[in-house]
């Protein structure tokens, strides 16, 4: 995996984990970097439900593509939100 690769899965996260936060109602108090990892952990997830939902090899996760990954990533803020919900800031 060369620099360029990670470069562009980091963009990629970023731009998902920004287009969930904004389908999500409601404040998600996280920065850049956790919009950005959740967008990359929202593709893996996208692609584990996609490899469920549909035929194909499930026998391992896979990035999948933009509209699975929004859909993974939306999973994970709704889940995020309801984890840290009962959080106070100090």
């Amino acid at each position: 995996m060369g620099l360029f690769d990670i470069l562009g899965m980091l963009v990629f996260g970023l731009v998902v984990g920004a287009i969930a936060r904004f389908l999500v109602p409601g404040r998600q108090p996280m920065g850049l970097l956790m919009t950005m990892v959740l967008g990359i952990v929202g593709s893996f997830a996208g692609g584990f439900l996609s490899s469920l939902f549909f035929r194909g090899d499930g026998d391992h996760l896979h990035p999948a593509g933009w509209i699975m990954s929004i859909v993974g990533a939306v999973l994970l803020v709704l889940i995020y939100t309801k984890a840290t919900a009962g959080r106070s800031n100090v």
